[in-house]
């Protein structure tokens, strides 16, 4: 893959599967823009940084991005497992806020450019729990099914501008996020168990696939929902 004169945006990029996916385009000649609430010590050099809220106000973006954008990653998430009463109208509320409208909100200010490019692709981040049922994760799991449903709906809106919208939907990922979930060797081999490959994920294997759905190898995949997840979502080996 080379994204030689191809500016991407990367939404949440300060940690996790965000830094890896900026790494991995700059890495691969990309023009790379990142909106974050901090700003990385790791950020790799002539890597453009927004600090932002994206729940927040958004006028500075407008300014921010370039005339152009051939890619927009969402990588902006949320873990918030309870159990189903005890989850309160706020949590419902603010994981849809965060994996919802920050995404809509974020794709709505970058409409003009996408278009710009002639060509574009956006993706969205998922969850595993969006369409396997799963304890505890009844909050997160509503949120995340109704980035797929908005994901694919701008599929079928924006196929005429030539602009691609598809999803990863991730298994248990060795970020800061989830870090309360891998917290102790005995966690870590649990998680691991849980999937069929036997080990959970790590950032660089959600970014390689984000960034094959932003390059020109991918120019004829739009509208789908791929699962980066050890085989958890699709497969029973016991």
């Amino acid at each position: 893959m080379n994204f030689q004169g191809k500016n991407i945006l990367v939404v949440g990029g300060s940690s996790g599967i965000g830094l890896s996916l900026v790494k991995l385009l700059k890495s691969n000649n990309a023009a790379v823009y990142v909106i974050s609430r901090s700003k990385p010590a790791d950020l790799p050099e002539g890597v453009a940084h927004l600090q932002a809220d994206i729940t927040g106000n958004l006028d500075a973006v407008a300014s921010f991005l370039p005339d152009q954008l051939h890619g927009l990653v969402y990588s902006v998430g949320s873990i918030n497992l309870k159990p189903f009463n005890r989850l309160t109208e706020d949590d419902f509320l603010n994981d849809y806020r965060i994996n919802v409208l920050g995404a809509a909100r974020i794709i709505q200010q970058a409409l003009k450019q996408l278009k710009n490019a002639g060509s574009a692709s956006v993706v969205l981040i998922s969850s595993v729990a969006a369409k396997t049922g799963m304890p505890y994760h009844a909050s997160i799991a509503a949120a995340k099914g109704a980035v797929e449903g908005m994901a694919l709906s701008l599929a079928a809106e924006l196929a005429m501008q030539q602009i691609r919208v598809n999803v990863v939907a991730p298994s248990l990922t060795d970020t800061p996020l989830a870090q309360n979930l891998l917290s102790s060797p005995e966690k870590r081999e649990a998680s691991a168990k849980r999937h069929p490959l036997a080990k959970y994920g790590q950032p660089e294997d959600i970014s390689q696939a984000v960034a094959f759905l932003l390059a020109n190898e991918s120019s004829w995949i739009t509208g789908q929902v791929i699962g980066i997840d050890g085989g958890l979502g699709k497969l029973k080996t016991s």
